[in-house]
């Protein structure tokens, strides 16, 4: 028998007023931390991505829908070069998540201190909090997955079907972003036919939300058709990646590490077992079990950790309800929890946000910093170094990179300097074009240029780039090689040199 909500649950839950002022602090404190330090260094390598493919709008990318593309393009056409202005979307979903996982919470039943927990929860997240700082599809798609939950959980309580409707919109959006959105669905329906409520699958508005969802990928499709499908290729990239970076025995660590250690870590763990076996959320077991399988097919996949993270708000949502409904221990009453959040956040503030000045990088390489912040530095600088090279190039030259990064920094900080178009096989930047058959040597950007020297009859590295504050990151002492004699047409070297890795 499907489980459903009993009419003292919802009427309980009816009476939860949304906590708005302190929500709203959450949410606003995560804005500001995030607009103070959105001019800090510079564009983070796969933002100067986003801004090439957002010259080349399309309907579909090698390696991702066009949302974050169509967002890139946008907000440059708003402000160009403005770095503030780029990243207001990463800003606005990452505060906009704050606020929709209180509203789990309170669709859960839980009062002011349940939704003032579960906000918290995500406003100290480093995950969230440090993908804030970019404009990237894992930015973007949390929010989506949380507000997906959120329209779940409120469908449960209420059994409105008009929310089935906006389920499909959403879910569209999320698909347009990335396609992971996909695989909670898969899982979500397993569990529904499991454990109920059933009921669900049976309501006619959510498959007019599901056709909603799958019509709005007809032209990602279609592009993808035309090009010969590269997305499937992309699985075999990220697990090349992921093997590199530690393999599927880091996944469940770097997740929990990713929710944030203590609060974070253990509200997902607590929020996965109440919502299984707390017979206060038992019509929501569903979405524990949900949770449990979205982070096993992204193990068995080899996916990077992050993919399941939008299942942490109702799980944050879910402990807090439960952690408010017990009648506490008299001497627990007496001790505020809020240290603990400001404990957490200060500690993990470091690790997040690029809180140091870019000198102290230089001269402090170990302190903790986050993951990425040194390849927000020195893109000005590469594009200053390889435009020395290139007026020295003889004529005839086209640049080229190794990486898609680099070919990302030239297109934005290269017509500064008078540079052409630069080219990379690089991932999605292998469909941006070619050089012409004008282009009888090249310069090329890179560690290795072997397969593109098979086809000219000289190679010799001209020199390097570097950064002018020493940051050690990716580019600096990047190698620049001159080729020279080309033997073959680019539309037979072209294909050769394409390239779905990083």
């Amino acid at each position: 028998m499907d489980a459903v909500a009993t009419a003292p649950d919802q009427a309980k839950a009816e009476l939860a007023r949304f906590a708005r002022l302190p929500v709203a602090l959450l949410a606003a404190g995560v804005a500001v931390a995030l607009l103070l330090t959105a001019g800090r260094y510079g564009y983070f390598g796969d933002e100067l991505y986003f801004l090439a493919a957002g010259r080349h709008l399309a309907w579909g990318y090698a390696d991702q829908p066009p949302l974050v593309p169509f967002l890139a393009w946008a907000m440059d056409r708003l402000a160009p070069g403005s770095l503030v202005v780029f990243r207001l979307p990463a800003i606005a979903a990452t505060a906009g998540g704050v606020v929709v996982t209180a509203l789990i919470a309170r669709e859960l039943g839980g009062r002011r201190k349940a939704q003032t927990r579960a906000a918290a929860a995500y406003a100290i997240c480093g995950q969230f909090v440090g993908s804030g700082h970019y404009l990237a599809t894992s930015t973007i798609d949390p929010l989506l997955w949380t507000l997906v939950l959120w329209l779940v959980v409120r469908w449960v309580r209420t059994r409105h079907d008009t929310l089935l409707v906006w389920l499909g919109v959403v879910t569209a959006v999320a698909l347009n972003d990335k396609l992971l959105i996909a695989a909670f669905w898969v899982v979500a329906g397993l569990a529904l036919l499991a454990v109920g409520p059933r009921e669900l699958v049976r309501r006619p508005k959510l498959w007019l939300g599901a056709l909603i969802a799958a019509g709005s990928l007809v032209p990602t499709v279609l592009w993808q058709r035309a090009n010969g499908w590269p997305q499937l290729g992309m699985g075999d990239a990220v697990g090349a990646e992921v093997d590199a970076a530690g393999g599927r025995e880091s996944f469940v660590p770097d997740l929990l590490a990713g929710a944030g250690w203590v609060i974070g870590a253990l509200g997902v763990l607590y929020g996965v077992v109440v919502l299984i076996g707390s017979k206060q959320l038992r019509p929501y077991r569903f979405l524990g079990w949900t949770a449990l399988g979205v982070v096993a097919v992204f193990l068995v996949a080899n996916g990077r950790f992050y993919y399941a993270a939008g299942m942490f708000g109702v799980l944050w949502a879910a402990a807090a309800v439960h952690l408010e409904a017990r009648e506490p221990a008299s001497w627990w009453r007496w001790v505020p929890t809020w240290p603990v959040f400001v404990l957490s956040a200060l500690f993990s503030l470091p690790f997040t946000l690029p809180v140091w000045p870019a000198h102290f990088l230089a001269d402090h390489p170990e302190a903790p910093r986050p993951v990425y912040a040194a390849e927000e530095i020195g893109w000005p600088d590469l594009a200053a170094d390889v435009a020395a090279l290139y007026r020295t190039a003889p004529p005839g030259t086209a640049i080229v990179t190794g990486g898609y990064w680099q070919a990302g920094a030239l297109g934005r900080y290269g017509p500064e300097h008078g540079l052409p178009e630069a080219y990379s096989p690089s991932r999605g930047f292998w469909y941006f074009g070619k050089p012409d058959d004008t282009a009888d040597n090249v310069l090329f950007v890179g560690y290795d240029p072997s397969k593109a020297a098979k086809s000219f009859r000289d190679t010799r590295i001209v020199g390097q780039v570097g950064n002018r504050l020493g940051v050690r990151n990716a580019s600096a002492h990047l190698p620049v090689w001159l080729l020279t004699g080309r033997t073959a047409g680019w539309a037979e070297i072209w294909p050769e040199l394409k390239d779905m890795r990083a």
